[in-house]
């Protein structure tokens, strides 16, 4: 059942006395994503305490077990593939492209809605004939066979290329290593295509170059992930339990409304009968119920309160009013709802042995 109201921070996790940090936050140290990073914390509750301004380490307000560490979005990926970090923020590209053992190392535990960009295969506008990665196969296959090598494809990203290539039948192409610019190295004759990141392809038309029709590798953002490789103490997991709990709390609220239903005096109290009217409600308006009092018209009428979608605020309101069931709906938008579940602490315990 959700509740709208802060939990209790652990004892062990906020007692003074204590000063071992057992849980690492990694963030990025700089620059919109760690504006972002902050921000999205400290709605959630979980203030990010810099060590000054230009400091690499900080902490999170109230929770003595955790330290953050303020690095670039590309060492953070490598400190979560190396376990010296419990969780950090960085983007699922970098996630993706520079560990090599993403699967059995890195825990997606929750997209945070920014930092959005894709990972494409751009090749020359003059290719006319070009326009599927099968295209591109053929492409490379006739090229090897002309010139005696393979075509040179430049990127930074070279797991996620070689697997998707790989996926695409595009065999005979040989990946070169980019550490910049890379879109221009087909005008600067260093490959004849790219696989790079972009937000919204202007960089590739300006270089003259274009994403096949089927040549997206990867829809990036911002992600909150974990290490599979930290050492994951009680105290770690406790730290965990708490950030996540308040993050999903906070996740959920922003979708959600909470409206209460009442009866007004001298009117007909409905009354919705739990197996029947109220499991309706939760198939067709995902409405979950999450109080409710039952009181005679001489009583002042009868209440229900429930959650919702704030999509289908409209819908449900029409329902229950237009149609005369309830006097009054009051709306109000929750900061936070609690679930005796918390997914994503779920998901992240599944993965740790």
């Amino acid at each position: 059942m959700p509740i709208d109201l802060p939990v209790d921070l652990p004892v062990d996790l906020k007692d003074e006395s204590q000063d071992l940090k057992t849980f690492i936050l990694a963030v990025p140290s700089k620059g919109r994503l760690e504006e972002k990073s902050a921000e999205i914390f400290s709605k959630a509750g979980l203030t990010l305490i810099r060590d000054g301004a230009r400091g690499y380490r900080g902490e999170m307000a109230g929770i003595n077990s955790v330290r953050v560490e303020y690095v670039s979005a590309g060492d953070i990926a490598a400190r979560l593939a190396e376990g010296s970090a419990h969780m950090g923020i960085t983007g699922e590209d970098l996630l993706r492209g520079e560990i090599a053992d993403f699967n059995s190392a890195i825990h997606l535990v929750s997209p945070l809605g920014f930092g959005q960009a894709d990972v494409v295969v751009a090749i020359p506008d003059g290719w006319v004939d070009v326009t599927t990665m099968n295209d591109l196969a053929d492409v490379a296959a006739e090229f090897r066979a002309r010139h005696g090598r393979r075509l040179r494809v430049a990127t930074k990203y070279t797991h996620l290329t070689t697997d998707f290539f790989a996926r695409h039948g595009a065999d005979d192409c040989e990946l070169v290593q980019s550490f910049g610019a890379t879109e221009g190295a087909p005008g600067s004759g260093a490959a004849e295509a790219i696989v790079d990141i972009t937000s919204t392809g202007a960089t590739l038309a300006a270089n003259n170059l274009r994403i096949p029709e089927d040549g997206v590798i990867l829809k990036s953002e911002a992600q909150l992930a974990a290490s599979l490789k930290a050492d994951w103490s009680d105290k770690a997991r406790a730290a965990a339990k708490f950030i996540l709990t308040r993050l999903e709390a906070y996740q959920i609220a922003k979708k959600q409304i909470k409206v209460c239903l009442r009866s007004s005096p001298g009117m007909a109290s409905p009354i919705l009968k739990p197996q029947k009217e109220i499991r309706e409600l939760k198939e067709k308006y995902d409405a979950k119920l999450v109080d409710m009092i039952v009181g005679s018209t001489e009583q002042g009428g009868s209440s229900y309160t429930f959650i919702l979608p704030a999509n289908q605020q409209a819908a449900f309101m029409n329902d229950m009013i237009g149609n005369q069931l309830f006097a009054i709906g009051e709306v109000s938008k929750p900061d936070f709802l609690y679930f005796q579940r918390c997914e994503m602490l779920e998901h992240l315990l599944g993965r740790l042995v």
